[in-house]
């Protein structure tokens, strides 16, 4: 029990910062200023992720009538940021990648104030399932979460901004490090928990798959209603199936204290690799419309020869 402790509450969250830091490596205040000239895309784009991925995760929930538990882990997940991971992705699928990082780093700070919101409602809704009240503690969870994600990323920040050298030689190293003590603090966790996470994933399998395909499908078809280009789409459809798993498991175990919160995390990271996957797969082989630049308004950018 006392390792458990020490891989969820230190070594995971210790993890995550390292992430975010890499990220914010990786970011200039251009990446939040572009919603001022492009608003249109990543209007949508932010739509996608932090109105309509909660309102279905929600209906999913209610609809398959899942247990109290993992209707809370649905949600945790539905309330996480993008992923930094949905960079790479867009970047294969040959998306617009100045929309997918910006949308990555806005959301990273709004759900600051949006996850304790919607989980404090959540919780009330959903209930412990045992008579046992689940708390969200709002201010504290605001302040873990900036801890673990705002400031790491702001000095990230930081110190593009002052040694951008230094920050392009390690993107690479920081993102490999970051990606190893994820995933051998994840498997120790998994591990330890293996016997109830294997049951738990059948019951929410298929919930945490239509949830993915759905948030990923509604996120195209909103692009292209509001005539987005491809790129543009591809960008929107990524960010809003590509979810902060690392984030969500740190919520649910470090934060709520419960392991099996974090079970549709665990179901959705892999449907969301398996879709990402197939996405690279069919769109990176693409050829590209146009040999224009695009603006994330949709439109392009004359070339001077």
């Amino acid at each position: 029990m006392m390792s458990i402790t020490l891989l969820t509450q230190v070594f995971l969250p210790l993890s995550l910062a390292i992430i975010m830091l890499g990220m914010g490596m990786t970011l200039v205040p251009a990446d939040f200023t572009r919603i001022v000239k492009y608003p249109k895309a990543i209007l949508i784009g932010l739509t996608n992720q932090l109105i309509f991925l909660p309102i279905l995760g929600f209906l999913l929930a209610v609809v398959f009538q899942l247990e109290p538990i993992l209707a809370i882990g649905i949600m945790i997940l539905a309330v996480s940021p993008g992923g930094p991971t949905s960079n790479l992705i867009t970047q294969v699928c040959k998306g617009n990648i100045a929309l997918s990082v910006t949308l990555t780093a806005i959301t990273s700070f709004i759900t600051i104030i949006t996850i304790p919101l919607i989980l404090s409602f959540a919780l009330d809704y959903f209930g412990s399932g045992n008579g046992t009240p689940i708390e969200m503690p709002v201010l504290s969870t605001i302040l873990q979460i900036t801890v673990i994600t705002v400031i790491p990323i702001s000095i990230g920040m930081i110190i593009r901004r002052f040694r951008p050298g230094f920050s392009d030689r390690m993107e690479r190293p920081m993102r490999i490090a970051s990606t190893v003590i994820f995933i051998l603090v994840f498997i120790a966790v998994v591990a330890a928990n293996f016997s109830m996470i294997g049951d738990s994933m059948k019951r929410v399998g298929l919930v945490t798959l239509l949830l993915n395909i759905a948030t990923m499908g509604l996120g195209y078809l909103t692009a292209r209603l509001f005539r987005l280009k491809l790129k543009n789409a591809i960008s929107i459809t990524i960010e809003s199936g590509i979810q902060n798993g690392t984030l969500a498991f740190v919520i649910a175990t470090t934060i709520l204290l419960n392991i099996e919160m974090a079970i549709p995390t665990v179901a959705y990271s892999i449907w969301m690799f398996v879709t990402g996957g197939v996405l690279m797969w069919q769109l990176g082989k693409r050829e590209l419309e146009t040999s224009e630049p695009e603006l994330m308004d949709g439109s392009a950018v004359e070339v001077s020869s």
